[in-house]
């Protein structure tokens, strides 16, 4: 079934990374030295937001190629937040499961994004 997508809530890859988000927000509440670490903690959390917002700023854009962009910027903060729960980890922020969770979902959304840039691009083509 080939369903259209009308609002940018209908996006698959956002939903992740709306999720992705509140994960996010959970852990960097739930332990001590995450809640003190001001810097990481905003730093992860404003990646987080940056996918789901380049996601949906995109796809207001209604053309396919500002979208592939912005989802390409929003591939882009996938990596910074995969960067930076190395950095949590190594501080013991967050334990190997925590981890393991955030970079899974996380590596999800980026090939989900990768994919779409795909999609677009070749929408773009068959159109010229």
């Amino acid at each position: 079934m080939d369903r259209r997508i009308e609002r940018f809530e209908d996006i698959v890859v956002w939903q992740k990374s709306r999720e992705l988000v509140n994960i996010v927000y959970q852990v960097t509440v739930e332990n001590e030295g995450f809640k003190r670490d001001f810097d990481l903690k905003s730093q992860i959390r404003r990646a987080t937001i940056s996918v789901m917002s380049n996601i949906a700023e995109g796809f207001a854009r209604r053309s396919d190629k500002a979208f592939a962009s912005f989802l390409h910027i929003a591939h882009g903060s996938v990596a910074e937040v995969q960067s930076q729960i190395y950095i949590a980890l190594d501080l013991n922020y967050i334990n190997k499961a925590g981890f393991d969770k955030i970079y899974s979902m996380s590596d999800e959304i980026s090939r989900q994004s990768q994919a779409f840039i795909k999609y677009l691009n070749n929408s773009q083509s068959s159109k010229s």
